[in-house]
């Protein structure tokens, strides 16, 4: 499976070390963030990694900024996108379950690496269930068309 990842300047360590978690466990990791620790502006890089995700040039994406949120935010504009913020595994594991999330953001200067590792490995583990939550997530992208 080919995963984008992307970062702001607050997530650069943080990637580095999911980058070599997840090539460890035989993903192929496409890096489409900065590798600089000057500020920049994350909204590029929540885009970037939406496209991706969305023209299928990878199956998934994940996302770190200094919360998550703006760059999760930026991702979600992206017609397609279903980017989650966790900050803990159970979450992560039920939003691919019930929600069929295609992106995944945490936030660097929230939770640590090994909690980091933790989420990525639920997220990734969880199967999409279908069934009655199939309805609610064309319903989620029923109301994305009609805007």
């Amino acid at each position: 499976m080919k995963i984008g990842i992307g970062n702001d300047h607050t997530g650069v360590e943080m990637k580095r070390e999911i980058t070599e978690h997840l090539r460890s466990r035989g993903y192929e990791v496409v890096n489409y963030g900065t590798d600089s620790t000057e500020s920049c502006n994350y909204p590029v890089y929540g885009e970037r990694v939406a496209m991706a995700v969305v023209s299928g040039e990878v199956e998934l994406g994940i996302l770190i900024c200094g919360t998550g949120v703006g760059i999760s935010l930026a991702a979600n504009k992206v017609n397609g996108v279903r980017a989650v913020v966790c900050s803990e595994p159970y979450s992560a594991k039920l939003s691919r379950q019930h929600n069929d999330t295609n992106i995944l953001a945490f936030g660097a200067r929230v939770i640590g690496i090994e909690t980091a590792k933790m989420i990525v490995d639920e997220w990734l583990n969880a199967q999409f269930l279908g069934g009655r939550h199939a309805e609610r997530v064309a319903m989620i992208m029923d109301i994305e068309r009609r805007n």
